[in-house]
């Protein structure tokens, strides 16, 4: 079969027609050089780099395509669980636990693995494969390079009227994008030209935000879902929660009503560890700690009142600024306020006086940031006023350690989730001061230049290499430390522990010092209140001094008049006995 294809168009319509012949060379731009330009060159080392621009093919009759291998490794952590157990949940593994333990074949098969195992342990036992040959091997330890932080990236607020970036949070996976809530907290500041919008930026492309927020008011915080990437909740100005998924634009997808959420902005919000992973709470500096359901974010589930009387008056409760929540406390959490407090609360106590447990005094002003250490969670850090401080869960009345007092303000401040002495600091001056408590305790180590406005948050990426800083002109930076205060060094948690004991021993001797001085001066002061009442009660009314003024005086005249007739007496008695005795020699004259 013969397939014929007639083409409808002139000859003229597909253009020039190309004629090819050898013709010889024509030379149409001549550049002559230029010495002057010569001069500006820089001779740099050359470099060879070899080059193949088609595929290796083997040098046989027969050419196959060539299969390249590549050596990965697997970090297994959890396996063989159904796909409905969640190996993360302690109730789930052990009720599927119970359930297989209860089935007929699990003796049998742990008596047909039990040889197997046998075996293999036996085999483990002869030859240690793990046995280190260089033990007695002196490590040189390699030179450090200084701490150092270099900047990688600026995100600046798109919009015309500049905002500061109040709350960071990173993408759960991997960290290649960041949320930013933007917002203006300033008292009457905000003007009618201010946009609402908060973005999500991705680390590789400053220029434009991948995504933006759309909230009903300006966002304070925001928070990722740590189990469902593409989920995000925040709190806003208003005082509302909103909801986002991304995957559905960039609207929110449920919004809290104006009646039963917060009176005061959201300083704070993050997800709770649960089965559904849609629980959050937030607190706000009208007082209260709500708990959420993002799937329906009509009411809070759960209402908390920072009355430090434990009584819930809302007229006297503590206006909540910063909030933390350790995933492996699941039952506690802490709340900073604006009074200087650190309030440690107890959610699942049976009585809503029962839910404030204890309160640590420590700081003048309101308390911005407020951390449990990933590594030590009894151990937590706090930042307020001019000072960053450490304490220990044990002690109430003291913070273990702190740093000596800035001449800015602090802002924010975390922990590294590398290294458990590391964390970092921003102040007001727009310096980000990065603290090593084991190599120093009275300077940072680092102190960076970040920007020339004032820093409000901060927030590391999981990895500890990538640090962003949020300014208040709207300007987020992403800044790479360097790799001695990204990795963990040898015997660094050992250390530290014991550094967090020592001082904790130390306070706690203070403390009971405090104490025993205290009660020295107390007992004082009671024996002389009790010498003060006893001299209070012998003194005398002025009628009974005057009488006994009065009675004094009549004895002394008695005494004095007996005295004188005594006196008279003995006198004329000795007039007696002389003329007795002058008669007496007249008669014998006679």
């Amino acid at each position: 079969m013969e397939i014929v294809h007639v083409y409808m168009k002139l000859r003229g319509e597909f253009g020039r027609q190309c004629l090819l012949s050898d013709r010889p060379v024509e030379l149409l731009v001549d550049f002559p050089p230029n010495p002057s330009l010569g001069l500006q060159f820089i001779q740099k080392t050359p470099r060879d780099q070899a080059v193949q621009a088609c595929t290796d093919t083997s040098e046989h009759q027969v050419n196959t395509e060539r299969f390249e291998s590549d050596s990965c490794g697997i970090n297994h952590v959890e396996g063989g669980w159904p796909k409905d157990v969640d190996p993360g949940e302690m109730e789930q593994t052990i009720r599927f636990r119970k359930k297989v333990e209860k089935d007929e074949g699990y003796m049998n098969t742990l008596l047909q693995l039990g040889s197997v195992m046998e075996h293999c342990i036996r085999q483990n036992n002869s030859v240690d494969i793990y046995q280190l040959y260089f033990e007695d091997e002196v490590d040189v330890e390699e030179s450090q390079d200084p701490p150092s932080a270099k900047t990688i990236n600026v995100f600046r607020d798109p919009n015309g009227v500049k905002r500061t970036i109040t709350g960071l949070s990173w993408h759960p996976d991997g960290g290649r994008k960041m949320a930013a809530a933007y917002s203006c907290l300033e008292f009457q500041k905000a003007s009618r030209d201010m946009s609402l919008d908060s973005y999500i930026w991705d680390v590789e492309y400053p220029k434009r935000p991948e995504m933006t927020l759309k909230p009903i008011s300006s966002l304070v915080c925001l928070d990722y879902n740590p189990k469902d990437p593409h989920t995000l909740v925040g709190g806003s100005y208003s005082g509302q929660i909103a909801y986002w998924d991304t995957r559905r634009g960039s609207h929110p997808v449920e919004l809290s009503s104006v009646e039963q959420s917060h009176r005061d902005p959201v300083y704070k919000i993050i997800w709770l560890q649960s089965k559904t992973g849609t629980d959050a709470f937030s607190a706000s500096t009208d007082g209260q700690v709500l708990w959420w359901d993002v799937r329906k974010l009509s009411e809070p589930t759960e209402r908390l009142v920072l009355d430090p009387g434990r009584e819930g008056n809302l007229d006297r409760a503590l206006g909540a600024i910063s909030l933390e929540f350790e995933a492996t406390m699941p039952t506690k959490f802490m709340v900073g306020t604006e009074q200087g407090l650190i309030v440690s609360c107890n959610r699942k106590a049976k009585t809503p006086s029962e839910k404030i447990v204890c309160t640590y005094d420590g700081h003048h002003g309101p308390v911005y940031a407020l951390q449990r250490n990933p590594f030590f969670p009894k151990n937590f850090l706090t930042v307020g006023d001019w000072t960053a401080r450490i304490w220990s869960e044990d002690i109430k009345d003291s913070s273990i350690m702190w740093t000596k007092y800035q001449m800015s303000y602090l802002m924010d401040a975390c922990w590294s989730p590398v290294r458990p002495a590391v964390f970092f600091t921003v102040k007001t001056d727009g310096v980000l001061d990065v603290w090593d408590i084991l190599f120093k305790q009275n300077d940072p180590v680092l102190s960076f230049k970040v920007s020339d406005k004032a820093l409000y948050s901060l927030r590391v990426q999981d990895n500890g290499r990538l640090v962003a800083c949020g300014s208040e002109q709207g300007e987020a930076t992403l800044l790479e430390i360097c790799s001695g205060l990204s990795t963990l060094q040898k015997n660094e948690k050992s250390l530290l522990a014991a550094m967090l004991e020592r001082e904790t021993k130390r306070e706690k001797i203070l403390e009971a010092r405090q104490r025993e001085i205290r009660l020295k001066e107390r007992s004082r002061s009671e024996q002389s209140r009790e010498d003060e009442i006893s001299r209070d009660e012998g003194q005398e009314s002025p009628e009974q001094l005057m009488g006994r003024a009065e009675k004094d005086f009549y004895s002394m005249v008695e005494t004095e008049q007996r005295r004188r007739r005594e006196r008279e007496d003995e006198t004329q008695r000795e007039k007696d006995v002389c003329e007795e005795k002058h008669v007496k020699e007249e008669t014998e004259t006679h």
